[in-house]
């Protein structure tokens, strides 16, 4: 079964400007962004700019460089090209950015609370060797109240449920009082209740003007969830704009390659995949299998 994405998406465009009301000057701007591994490139000159309080989906099939861009985006990668947050130097840009990584790159078992995970999205403010002042303690309370972790917050950090582990997570990246948030696929093994709670945070968020990049393998969710989409494949970037826009044969084709199908219906489009689009860039920590089941599935609400 697919279903009707929109009831009428504009013809093929790769860019679209941002809308009227937004404000002149973006809180993150990105110019010619590069980065690699062991001195191979990935990312290529990726160009964006994103302003207060919108959410922007990153869409690619694996190896598309999401998780490259992000790391790029913190300072975790080498890189070439410019990052700015709020018209601050790259170097100070990097410290300004929240970031929470692929569920799958952390360790569960570790023996912390969640009070003390949340207090490490403070490490820059407090130095290694200082205690946390009452304005760290306060950063964090405030950070576990916006996610609605605060009454949990004595409790190991395994012991939660995949959404709440997520929304900590979260709550340790607004503790660094960041004004842009990286999430890469929160959504990844969570239920749909738990996926309702993250994105009641991001609408707290965004009325708060905390700009949020998430990356994510839903299509229908990032269509209908986020104010821009930016494509990527082989550390290129497609297309960046508003959904509508950006969701045309075309560009999903130079995204997905046959993966995705899609043609009109009416008034709308219909959009179905033939094979999972959910995987992990090629120099994450996890990979695909090399030889992967085609599995008939519509992107569907």
């Amino acid at each position: 079964m697919a279903e009707r994405l929109f009831e009428a998406l504009p013809a093929d465009a790769h860019e679209v400007a941002a809308a009227d009301c937004t404000p002149s000057a973006p809180v993150l701007a990105v110019q010619n962004l590069s980065a690699g591994y062991n001195g191979k490139p990935v990312l290529q000159n990726v160009s964006f700019d994103v302003y207060a309080g919108q959410r922007v989906g990153i869409i690619g099939p694996n190896g598309a460089g999401k998780s490259t861009l992000f790391k790029a985006l913190v300072g975790l990668l080498p890189h070439q090209g410019e990052i700015s947050i709020q018209g601050a130097p790259c170097r100070q840009s990097h410290t300004m950015i929240g970031y929470v990584p692929q569920y799958e790159a952390i360790d569960w078992k570790f023996p912390v609370t969640v009070w003390d995970v949340v207090m490490m999205g403070r490490a820059r403010q407090i130095g290694y060797v200082l205690l946390p002042r009452r304005r760290d303690r306060e950063a964090v309370r405030q950070a576990l109240e916006r996610v609605g972790m605060w009454a949990l917050r004595k409790r190991q950090i395994g012991e939660l449920s995949g959404g709440q582990r997520r929304r900590v997570f979260i709550a340790r990246a607004l503790a660094q009082r960041a004004n842009v948030l990286l999430l890469d696929e929160p959504f990844t093994g969570v239920d749909a209740q738990a996926e309702a709670d993250i994105y009641e945070v991001l609408d707290v968020l965004r009325d708060e003007g905390i700009a949020v990049l998430l990356a994510t393998h839903n299509l229908v969710q990032a269509a209908t969830h986020f104010d821009r989409l930016l494509l990527m494949n082989g550390g290129r970037m497609l297309a960046f704009g508003d959904p509508q826009a950006v969701y045309t044969p075309q560009l999903l084709a130079e995204t997905f390659g046959d993966r995705i199908a899609l043609w009109r219906d009416g008034d709308g489009y219909v959009m179905v995949a033939d094979k999972p689009c959910h995987d992990h860039d090629a120099h994450g920590d996890h990979h695909a299998p090399a030889h992967p089941q085609p599995v008939p599935e519509a992107v569907r609400e």
